[in-house]
């Protein structure tokens, strides 16, 4: 190979061609033999170069004019595009720590052992803080510090095992998914029809209706046999063989490589008995063979999009063009990953938001149905946050950018979905390293047998041999764990349920203790001024003041403040907010500066420790240092499907305890109504993560809550979970999140995933046991190649089958048993 290269003249870098320096420069290995560069970039592109395989880049190179040669070629070109800080706004998020992250579509992936074999790769390398890879969506969610390593050098690495990698992009994944299946189509097609043709010959035969034709009739029916075989080795098969390939030079075998072995085996030795007449021919069992294994992955395919249509759906919704406000209040229209934030945008009525932002307009009437599964409009007040996806329904209205591309809440809703399918639960993993470590023992296997049967009948070794590669191979033990977690994914995306990790999945079966924080959980968070009174008789400076606190907080208890009118709001300096507590603040009041507060009954009790509270029922209060100013009782109402889920987790003996800052007068009169029987009432974030951590020590929780104090107890559960309209804090502390803001979402995910469990453990279940059990019986000679090739193909195919269940449309309306 080194001789096939061109070689620069003497003196020369062999890169760039560039005289070396004095020293002699550096020395790269490529091709075989070593080159001398100039420089260490050239050693380092050089190298890179070999390493990918792009080595024709140096043979078809023109180097009779070296000022005009690229440096780099076509291909890593390409992949270097995505370092741009400008793409990658498009496809990656920027974590609070600095990271990045996205999602790569990866092409050629057939199993998990290709799966274990890209995310051991990544994360060898520095600067790679994560990278987990899910071979059922082919695709990978990674993490990168951009100071330390580039997203090009990334997509180099896994094209250097023999994989494309390129960005995900929702938008053409339907495109996407049409070549694969046209792909896979053409290929069942051609070994679906020479199956037919070969079968009707080898009936023919085996059946003794051609006994009494000379030898020479029947060679030529084997000839007919091996010219239809022959394009399904070739061409139909080549997704099988190229998988292998890459697992080989990647030195981590998979399942394809004894399929491989096994189908060129069979027509290998078929051909040769076929050209010296004298054998046994199994044409029949290479087509059928072959055509089994296409019918599966095909379906696996659909399996595949079925599973991640939902948020891919949710991205496709976004408008490609959006009308940009220029001077003198005109528009023009621009793509939608041109907009930039602080643009004003005109959305017209019946069209869709193109990006996260707040409303300038006086107040819109927006379908959010396709964020939360709310059908009915909601009203939006100027000032609101409306959000990328949603429906403008009632009139034309501006809009002010605050998020774009990958920082809106469609696309973390996306981001979630695609967290989760890369994470495997921890018997899913276990499953995935069986079947990585069966297909070495598989070979070895097969290496015995072939020794053991020389010996017992030579003319039998072969293909007793090419039975048990063909009978054992571990393809439903590869499908069961990926097929059944993305099943319970989609099965919960239907329901408006996100997971972010799926060890929520294996966690969840043990969990008998459900911790359920009050407002805005159990209840509907829609709050309203029930009553208010002023000591003082002066409401209008009172509620001057309780709005300009109110408005720093984004606890639901602030929100019926922020609506009230108020024309003059009071003047306040130094803000504070005390969480699970109040707010307090310096007031430029007409009495001069003054300290005030606004919050619970306890924040206020420092100031006033012998108060004796004239609203009884007061959930908030504000006061001076000096005086009470007003009771405010801020009440909501109880969520429509709390009771009846409850009462469905009741029944399976979950133990319910509602965890809850507010009175215990408030949360005992909603604890009544729901039924619950253990109420912890004003607790601070700290007491609620304390209750948590001695609730623990006795198993696992189950936490839900939805506010910006109940991060910190979210994040120390078990598992957690919290809905569409929570806290920022809260969804991202969350494992779950339940996007429809529905409490029945509860039931649905302890359903679903005890029915995945069941799947999970089915599939594994029948795995093992059919390659356990069929090993004894190949070794045997028991089993022709042509049976071990059905029952391998419908091994695989229950496995999907039973994986399929959980697509189903679900009748369940509340948790069931688990």
């Amino acid at each position: 190979m080194a001789k096939e290269l061109p070689q620069p003249p003497a003196g020369h870098c062999f890169h760039c061609l560039q005289p070396l320096p004095a020293n002699g420069g550096y020395t790269v290995t490529v091709g075989d033999a070593p080159r001398q560069v100039c420089c260490y970039g050239c050693q380092a592109v050089a190298q890179t170069i070999e390493q990918q395989g792009l080595r024709h880049f140096y043979q078809f190179r023109d180097t009779s004019n070296p000022l005009q040669i690229p440096l780099l070629p076509e291909e890593l070109q390409q992949l270097e595009a995505y370092d741009q800080h400008e793409l990658q706004q498009q496809f990656t998020q920027t974590e609070a720590d600095g990271q990045r992250s996205t999602t790569l579509s990866v092409e050629g992936m057939t199993c998990a052992a290709c799966a274990w074999l890209i995310e051991q790769q990544l994360q060898r390398l520095a600067g790679v803080s994560g990278a987990r890879v899910n071979a059922t969506t082919e695709r990978v969610s990674i993490s990168w510090e951009p100071d330390k390593v580039k997203l090009s050098t990334l997509l180099q690495e896994i094209a250097g095992l023999g994989y494309r990698a390129l960005p995900f992009q929702a938008a053409t994944q339907e495109q996407d998914f049409k070549r694969r299946r046209r792909y896979f189509v053409r290929r069942i097609g051609i070994a679906g029809l020479a199956t037919m043709q070969v079968m009707m010959i080898a009936i023919a035969l085996y059946f003794g209706m051609v006994d009494e034709l000379d030898d020479n009739l029947r060679q030529f029916f084997w000839w007919i046999s091996l010219l239809f075989a022959t394009p399904v080795l070739l061409y139909s098969a080549q997704p099988f063989y190229l998988s292998a390939l890459r697992s080989i030079q990647a030195r981590q075998l998979n399942m394809d490589v004894p399929v491989s072995l096994a189908l060129l085996s069979a027509y290998g030795a078929s051909a040769y008995a076929t050209v010296i007449n004298h054998g046994e021919v199994y044409f029949e069992s290479v087509s059928m063979f072959t055509f089994l294994l296409l019918v599966g992955r095909y379906l696996e395919l659909l399996a595949k999009q079925r599973a991640v249509a939902t948020a891919a759906n949710l991205v496709k919704l976004l408008p490609a063009t959006a009308q940009r406000e220029i001077a003198n209040g005109e528009y023009e229209s621009v793509a939608v990953n041109q907009l930039l934030v602080n643009d004003v945008v005109q959305v017209l009525a019946g069209q869709t938001l193109p990006a996260d932002g707040e409303l300038l307009t006086n107040e819109a009437e927006i379908n959010e149905s396709m964020l939360t599964g709310e059908s009915l409009p909601v009203l939006h007040q100027q000032g609101d946050r409306v959000l990328a996806g949603t429906l403008n329904q009632s009139q034309p209205i501006r809009v002010r950018v605050a998020a774009i591309q990958q920082g809106t809440v469609m696309a973390q809703i996306a981001a979630l979905q695609d967290q989760a399918l890369a994470n495997k639960p921890k018997l899913a993993e276990r499953a995935e390293h069986l079947a990585n470590q069966f297909v070495q023992q598989l070979l070895i296997l097969a290496a015995g047998t072939f020794l053991v049967w020389s010996f017992i009948d030579p003319s039998e070794a072969f293909w007793v041999t090419l039975a048990v590669l063909v009978a054992t191979c571990p393809c439903a033990l590869a499908l069961a764990a990926p097929t059944a977690v993305t099943g319970v994914i989609h099965r919960l995306n239907r329901y408006g349920v996100v997971l972010r990790t799926t060890d929520s999945i294996e966690t969840l079966r043990d969990v008998k203790t459900i911790v359920v924080d009050k407002t805005g959980t159990l209840t509907s968070g829609q709050f309203s001024i029930a009553h208010s009174s002023y000591p003082d008789d002066d409401a209008t400076q009172a509620d001057a003041l309780a709005v300009a606190l109110e408005r720093h907080s984004e606890h639901p208890l602030a929100v019926p403040f922020k609506s009230m009118n108020v024309l003059h709001p009071a003047q306040l300096s130094a803000v504070q907010v005390h969480t699970g507590a109040g707010i307090s603040a310096l007031w430029h009041g007409p009495e001069g500066n003054q300290q005030v507060r606004i919050g619970a009954p306890r924040f206020i009790a420092d100031w006033h420790p012998q108060l004796a509270y004239a609203e009884a029922d007061a959930n908030v209060v504000l006061a001076t240092e000096t005086q009470i100013l007003a009771y405010y009782v801020v009440r909501d109402s109880i969520r429509a499907d709390a009771a009846s889920t409850l009462a469905a987790l009741r029944a399976q003996n979950f133990d319910i305890i509602m965890l809850t800052g507010d009175k215990q007068s408030n949360a005992d009169a909603i604890a009544t109504e729901l039924g619950i029987t253990r109420v912890v009432a004003e607790c601070l974030p700290s007491d609620k993560l304390a209750f948590v951590q001695q609730q623990q020590r006795q198993g696992p929780v189950l936490m839900i809550g939805d506010g910006i104090n109940d991060g910190p107890v979210l994040a120390q559960a078990d598992v957690s979970m919290t809905f569409g309209q929570a806290a920022d804090l809260a969804r991202q502390a969350a494992d779950v999140v339940a996007m429809r803001n529905d409490f029945a979402a509860v039931g649905h995910l302890l359903s679903a995933t005890a029915k995945s469990r069941r799947i999970l453990k089915q599939n594994i279940s029948w795995a093992l046991l059919y390659n356990l059990g069929i090993i004894p019986i190949a070794v045997l000679g028991w089993v022709t190649p042509y049976i071990a090739a059905i029952g391998m193909s419908l091994s695989s195919l229950l496995v999907l089958a039973n994986s399929l269940r959980l697509y189903r449309q679900p009748k369940e309306t509340s948790a069931t048993t688990r």
